[in-house]
């Protein structure tokens, strides 16, 4: 019985700590823009270096 005890303990215990990191993610905006890295890989990058031909 006492077993039961300490696992409803830890398990409040990770679901504060679960709580306090979701609520410190969306504070610092985590969540704020979902859909732009995923639009961004679709476009294509300046190109760096010039040719081996030099066009």
């Amino acid at each position: 019985m006492n077993i039961l005890y300490l696992l409803m303990t830890l398990a409040v215990v990770f679901i504060l700590v679960f709580i306090g990191f979701y609520l410190w993610a969306v504070r610092g905006g985590q969540f704020d823009d979902l859909e732009s890295p995923a639009h961004k890989i679709l476009l294509d990058d300046k190109q760096t270096h010039k040719d081996k031909d030099g066009k």
